[in-house]
């Protein structure tokens, strides 16, 4: 399909070409050529029986080359114009962060706390698996690329305090009827709309009805049978910039204070935004903000000043919400027909789990998730993690003093940090290619310690989706 001014505004949908690619961007920096697009048409699947509990380790080389997750095969944007508009506020110090976040949890829309609690065994199984769903990228088929054990497949998070219900398509996509969601960000907001295309398909089969950009970066489904549409845009800084590439610098470009307008433009259309980022932050950086440089990560041939990737990821975020909200609002001022409510949706960090550093020679293969007790929010993922609440709270507050129409932009947090960080066996480690030892233990084998299973412990986070829409609702 080509391009378009806007390829994603609603218009009379016509539903061309019933297919899905196989093939998505890559978080890890390889160039995966497009396999065949198959038709989706799903039906619920049995399952082999799990595999014990297991407490060793896949196969893997003690030799591994490593290449960092984070889409990094990316195709570089052009640099921003100089006469981009701002879209953020200055950023300052807030010395009630705490407060904020105590704030969130005690709202009495959120009683029900599904981040804390833990994994216990369960036999049901995933409710599709890998062969059959067309929208599972080939690095993410576990099962069918011979990871040898099926354990990771039957666990369920169960909260401290409350239930979580499985999955039920049904209602999702009753729920969600007329509506448009867009994932926005790398490539974990990805990885958590094809689970969630997993599920649905299992009742529904959806069209795929816009594609663009490499490795199929921009596309959008629609479901005929609830005229629901769910469109991923990629944007891993959500800011403008210019990622980093195998061929070119080795370091992204950001500029702070400008959002993206790839997606940003399209603000008008969407019901529901579901955002995911932060791992491309740990990369070597320059930082841009005003129209001048902020400061560098790990950017040594340049005299810049050095800082760590917290406040500039802390800058881009409240840049994006902000630019929602004035954007939201704008069009509503201005009576845009187009212009109708939105929730907002920031899925916090999920951490990685490389044993022994990414670039030297790190690997994932424990085949059981942690116990509470052996695995503690800390550190990095919990310093993440809590700026993203921080904003989360803080746009919350800033759409209601502004507008007094928080029924009418309304932000949440998807908190997944601590579930998935109990999770080293949800990833594929050596599995993102078929077989890899096949003809016995190489030299060098790649790992994805990143990106999760497809099914896997990221369908649980859909669950908790489904669960927040239910409770708006």
């Amino acid at each position: 399909m080509g391009n378009a001014t806007n390829p994603f505004k609603d218009q009379s949908l016509c539903l061309i070409k019933r297919i899905l690619p196989l093939t998505l961007y890559a978080l890890l920096p390889i160039a995966l050529l497009p396999t065949a697009l198959l038709c989706l048409h799903f039906y619920p699947l049995s399952f082999p029986p799990p595999s014990p509990p297991q407490t060793h380790h896949l196969p893997h080389s003690n030799s591994i080359t490593i290449t960092y997750h984070s889409s990094l095969s990316s195709s570089s944007s052009s640099p921003i114009p100089p006469s981009f508009p701002s879209s953020s506020s200055s950023l300052t110090t807030n010395s009630s962060s705490t407060e904020k976040e105590k704030a969130y949890y005690d709202d009495e829309e959120n009683q029900c706390d599904y981040s804390n609690g833990e994994w216990v065994s369960d036999n049901t199984g995933p409710m599709y698996n890998a062969t059959t769903c067309g929208t599972v990228k080939g690095t993410e088929k576990c099962t069918p690329n011979g990871r040898p054990d099926s354990g990771y497949l039957y666990w369920r998070w169960k909260p401290s305090q409350c239930n979580l219900p499985r999955f039920d398509p049904n209602i999702f996509l009753q729920l969600v009827r007329n509506k448009h969601i867009a994932f926005l960000g790398d490539s974990l907001a990805r990885n958590q709309l094809e689970s969630l295309l997993c599920m649905l398909t299992t009742i529904s089969t959806p069209n795929l009805v816009y594609r663009n950009g490499e490795d199929n970066k921009f596309r959008r489904w629609h479901f005929p049978s609830h005229n629901s549409s769910f469109s991923l845009y990629w944007s891993p800084f959500l800011v403008q910039g210019v990622e980093r590439s195998n061929n070119g610098q080795y370091y992204n470009t950001m500029y702070l204070d400008h959002v993206n307008e790839r997606w940003a433009r399209d603000i008008g259309n969407w019901d529901m935004i579901v955002i995911s980022f932060g791992h491309w932050f740990l990369l070597p950086s320059i930082y841009y903000e005003g129209g001048k440089i902020l400061g560098s990560l790990n950017v040594a041939e340049f005299n810049h000043t050095q800082i760590d990737f917290y406040d500039p990821l802390r800058k881009a975020l409240r840049t994006t919400l902000n630019s929602i909200i004035e954007r939201k609002l704008a069009g509503g001022r201005n009576g845009n027909s187009n212009n109708n409510g939105v929730d907002v949706i920031v899925k916090t960090f999920s951490p990685a789990h490389f044993e022994g550093d990414w670039d030297k020679a790190g690997t994932c293969s424990m085949t059981r998730p942690y116990k509470e007790e052996e695995k503690k929010l800390e550190g990095m993922d919990a310093e993440i993690r809590r700026i993203e609440m921080e904003e989360v709270a803080i746009a919350k507050e800033k759409a209601n003093n502004e507008s007094g129409l928080l029924g009418f932009i309304r932000f949440e947090a998807l908190d997944v940090t601590k579930l998935a960080l109990l999770r080293p066996d949800g990833h594929p480690g050596p599995y993102m290619y078929p077989f890899p030892f096949s003809k016995g233990v190489p030299e060098h084998v790649q790992n994805d310690c990143v990106h999760w299973c497809l099914p896997g412990p990221i369908d649980t986070w859909n669950e908790i989706f489904l669960e927040m829409i239910k409770k708006w609702k």
